[in-house]
């Protein structure tokens, strides 16, 4: 008889579930249910509750449910979910990628000392996208609220709390709020005492261990989902964290992940601390760390300059000079809130397919600048590994051969899609058998893929794209500094 496990991939725009046989790693069902996502000008929000739909919705399209012995969520880092005494949502969660406290984040470093002591004590540097520094913003603009919020979660703490009604986190998404320390493992009693967070320990999700068990599916969760009562639910991780468990990643080895957003990183044996904050010094959900460096716009820009183009996103030309910073949401990487867009280098002969590949180089471009960023403060990365590529893009044709060409590495695409899901999946059966992940990912052979050779640097097109970027930075900061 089969044992069957579940992991889920809440993301910014779905909710996606994949069923697992426990034994053999293979994936027997899937489902998946779009997100809205709200806002304008910096605002980027979804009401907790509609995950919780969406979850319901995707684990009833398995048609699979009731045979779940164990579920585990991975979800988007960073948001802040405000809960009453209740467990109810007081308002929508503001999201990863909502940039209105950038002002709020460049105080709190400021009242900590610097960059340098966050990253030293903390493991990274407040940015908009932290959950530090959404509370802070939420505190100062809707102090009501603030007041009424008995329970602070994070999307994946929100959805396993509906599962099995307890306040749990783990180690690698507590990394990623700011108030949760690589270096003492535990809530930073500093960072919550500061004036503009005002919050102790009670209120947060309560951190495990990486595969201890945060509960069982309780009855009224049951009754909603179609899981079966008592199945073991994991503690659960942030996304990041979730793909490097799908791949069981080995140290050193980087991986491109192209989504929503684009992020770079790699499993660590030791702590990062960067004190320009370009790289955070996460923890992974292993036990060990996860230094990673985070873009805004990946796919979605992509997808939205072949639109203004009206071309079909993988109808590109050579590039011939064009060179386009895609800052469609402002940038975290360079941090950069409130840049914008920009094309640079049009002729009256330029072809539009040439734009759209620009597009491409320039977002693979801030990836690559950014794990040049990660292997100055980490540990290093293996000379020898390929460049894995995780992600909605990762199996796009112009996204393998961009990453290829500017990269100079190996290019590794596994033939598992649905990475964030299937590591959630590993510490769902992690947790069932009492296993390391690493030993589940490594018996279900969730790394095996396509392997595309290492082709020469494409070091001019590297170098412009960088000479124009240091420019922008330059030209918003000048902008910041005149207003």
């Amino acid at each position: 008889m089969r044992t069957l496990v579940a992991g889920v991939d809440c993301s910014t725009q779905a909710t996606k579930v994949v069923v697992v046989d426990a034994d053999t790693g293979e994936t027997v069902g899937f489902g998946r249910a779009e997100h809205s996502v709200d806002g304008s000008e910096g605002v980027r929000e979804t009401h907790p509750d509609v995950w919780w739909q969406a979850l319901l919705s995707a684990l009833r399209q398995t048609n699979l449910a009731g045979e779940v012995a164990a579920i585990s969520v991975a979800g988007q880092q960073h948001g802040l979910v405000c809960l009453d005494e209740a467990g109810k949502p007081l308002r929508p969660a503001m999201l990863w990628n909502d940039t209105r406290a950038a002002p709020d984040a460049a105080a709190l470093v400021d009242s900590f000392g610097g960059a340098t002591r966050w990253a030293a004590r903390v493991g990274v540097v407040p940015v908009a996208s932290f959950t530090a520094s959404k509370w802070a913003w939420l505190r100062r603009r809707e102090p009501g609220i603030a007041d009424r919020t008995a329970a602070i979660r994070l999307p994946h703490d929100f959805l396993t709390e509906r599962l099995c009604g307890a306040g749990v986190t783990d180690r690698g998404d507590a990394s990623g709020t700011a108030w949760w320390s690589t270096e003492t493992g535990e809530y930073s009693p500093e960072v919550l005492a500061l004036p503009a967070v005002g919050l102790t320990a009670d209120r947060l999700s309560r951190v495990l261990r990486p595969t201890e068990q945060a509960g069982v599916v309780t009855a009224a969760a049951a009754a909603e989902s179609g899981l079966p009562a008592g199945a073991a639910v994991g503690p659960g991780t942030g996304d990041n964290m979730g793909a490097a468990l799908g791949l069981g990643l080995r140290p050193g080895v980087p991986v491109l992940s192209l989504g929503t957003s684009g992020t770079v990183f790699l499993v660590s044996e030791t702590r990062t601390s960067d004190p320009s904050g370009d790289v955070a010094g996460f923890a992974d959900a292993t036990g060990r760390f996860l230094p990673l460096a985070c873009t805004l716009n990946c796919t979605l820009a992509i997808d939205r300059v072949a639109a203004w183009l009206s071309l079909d996103r993988e109808n590109v030309a050579p590039s011939a000079g064009v060179v386009v910073l895609p800052y469609l949401d402002g940038e975290r990487t360079p941090n950069l809130p409130d840049a914008s867009g920009a094309v640079l280098g049009l002729r009256h002969t330029t072809d539009p397919r040439a734009i759209l590949m620009a597009a491409y180089e320039g977002a693979i471009v801030g990836l690559l600048d950014a794990l040049d960023a990660i292997e100055a403060c980490s540990s290093g990365v293996d000379p020898e590994a390929p460049l894995i590529l995780v992600g909605g893009g990762a199996h796009g044709d112009t996204w393998q051969r961009v990453a290829q060409r500017l990269s100079g590495r190996p290019i590794a695409v596994p033939h598992v899609r649905e990475v964030v899901g299937m590591g959630a999946a590993v510490q769902a059966a992690a947790v069932l058998h009492n296993e390391a992940p690493v030993d589940v990912a490594a018996r279900w052979a969730t790394a095996d893929g396509t392997l595309l050779p290492a082709v020469a640097r494409d070091i001019e097109t590297i170098a412009l794209h960088r000479s124009v970027r240091h420019l922008a930075s330059a030209a918003v900061q000048t902008h910041r500094s005149r207003f």
